[in-house]
């Protein structure tokens, strides 16, 4: 199985998600974005260090602000260095699931463990429509 990561790219954070083996997504360290190129630096870093060869990236579909959005996130993703595969999958509600998924857990602070469960909605959908296709 190929070893892939997911990006949740957000205007101050991007969430990150791991899946090394067997289907298991396991959210990482969120990457704090001072500026595009310090986190495009810090992503192609995580990349190369994991040796990732597919990259999810999740995109919002519908809302407002979908092309604006679009725009960025791929314009950010053209900025990595990274040389394998990259997929877009929709990432309508995955910072909703995520805050849900962490209610209780944990108050609401700003340290990227909510984009990083979100990064981690991202690549379980991802692999849901995989295994769905391939039955």
């Amino acid at each position: 199985m190929k070893k892939i990561a997911s990006l949740d790219v957000g205007l101050k954070r991007i969430g990150v998600a791991l899946c090394l083996a067997s289907g298991i997504v396991t959210p990482q360290e969120a990457i704090l974005r001072k500026n595009r190129d310090q986190a495009a630096r810090e992503v192609d870093a995580f990349l190369t260090e994991w040796e990732i060869e597919l990259l999810v990236v999740g995109l919002p579909k519908g809302g407002s602000s979908e092309e604006e959005m679009k725009r960025r996130i791929t314009h950010f993703v053209s900025l990595l260095a990274f040389s394998g595969e990259v997929v877009y999958q929709d990432e309508y509600g995955s910072s909703l699931e995520a805050k849900e998924m962490m209610q209780g857990i944990m108050r609401q602070k700003r340290d990227g463990k909510i984009d990083s469960i979100a990064a981690k909605v991202i690549l379980e959908r991802y692999l849901d429509t995989q295994k769905a296709s391939y039955g």
